[in-house]
């Protein structure tokens, strides 16, 4: 059963509000690792404009994940999320610029690592969001 696009937009922010900060980061991350394949598939077809638009979406993610950072509580991993998040927007901007496909793979390992670490922790203890 498909959803029509308001009843699918609704769904997506219930869905968001009904989940704890720590799911929510990982619903980001889920996202951006989408946006990153979609961004490999439109490449490999030859479709720049897909591909833009993926890896628009991909940044947008992370410059969300980036604002939201606080260094104050978060302190060394805050400022090591940081400057990860400052080289994601670099190799996603060589990408589009270069067409350095090589960088979305690169991407994808080092967010799904990273993904994986905030669902275990939204998935086990809690911790404060950096």
């Amino acid at each position: 059963m498909q959803l029509p696009p308001k009843g699918a937009a609704a769904y997506r922010r219930i869905e968001a509000e009904s989940r704890s900060p720590l799911e929510l980061v990982v619903m980001l991350y889920d996202g951006a690792l989408r946006f990153v394949g979609e961004a490999k598939q439109a490449h490999a077809q030859g479709n720049i404009l897909a591909r833009g638009h993926a890896i628009s979406r991909c940044l947008a993610i992370i410059a969300e994940l980036q604002s939201t950072l606080n260094v104050a509580q978060g302190g060394a991993i805050a400022e090591e999320l940081d400057r990860l998040y400052t080289y994601v927007t670099t190799r996603l901007l060589d990408v589009s610029v270069k067409q350095d496909v090589a960088g979305l793979d690169e991407i994808h390992r080092l967010l799904t690592s990273v993904r994986d670490g905030w669902a275990g922790i939204a998935n086990g203890a809690t911790a404060p969001h950096p």
